[in-house]
């Protein structure tokens, strides 16, 4: 199987980013290089992180263009200049709208079970201070595809965390990020199989 190529949205330090690379490298994930990295913001760190590991990089920052179809498009031809098979956004923080033909290529992480806690301004620890606050007794992490909404695509993988009686927000996203960290690349491996059906809202995961 030839290898295909990851492209990487994010805003932020990059700890997904790192995963992805670290998983790369020890042979958890296979078949699999990170092509480009775009950030939205001058000077995140997971810029660095690339970078350190000789994968290019590209800054596209939305207020440099005059509308969100600007915006996209010099996303979409940096994506399609390295050619690649998937995008996954990786605390991505801006809002940018998919061609037809990327609907099935670009993959996101949730914090909680969606349709759960998802939305605008529903990122970061708003989320779990969201779930202490109703009280919830279990959360967890969401896999999906997305799509032109927020946190509304097909769900790919979830895997369920429980809500302990003297979690804060910190406690609780310490096990939530551990959950996301095994299923974010577990989904993307699962892609890279020819695993993955998307079938309406439906995610179908072949044997």
């Amino acid at each position: 199987m030839s290898e295909r190529r990851l492209g990487v949205l994010l805003s932020g330090s990059g700890t997904t980013l790192q995963n992805f690379i670290d998983r790369i490298a020890d042979g958890r994930l296979t078949g699999w290089r990170i092509a480009v990295v775009i950030s939205s913001l001058t000077k995140a760190y997971g810029l660095i992180r690339a970078q350190e590991a000789a994968i290019p990089t590209r800054i596209i920052r939305k207020k440099d263009y005059a509308d969100v179809d600007a915006f996209s498009a010099a996303i979409v031809d940096q994506l399609e200049e390295v050619e690649v098979d998937l995008v996954a956004e990786a605390g991505w923080m801006c809002y940018w709208r998919l061609p037809d033909r990327y609907i099935g290529r670009v993959m996101n992480v949730h914090p909680a079970l969606l349709p759960s806690f998802g939305g605008k301004g529903f990122c970061g620890h708003h989320v779990y201070e969201t779930v202490l606050e109703h009280g919830c007794k279990v959360t967890g992490a969401t896999v999906h595809f997305v799509d032109n909404a927020y946190d509304t695509g097909p769900i790919i993988l979830q895997r369920a965390v429980e809500v302990e009686p003297d979690d804060t927000p910190d406690t609780l996203a310490e096990r939530v990020q551990a959950a996301e960290r095994e299923i974010y690349p577990e989904a993307i491996d699962l892609f890279g199989q020819d695993r993955l059906r998307l079938e309406g809202r439906r995610v179908r995961i072949i044997p």
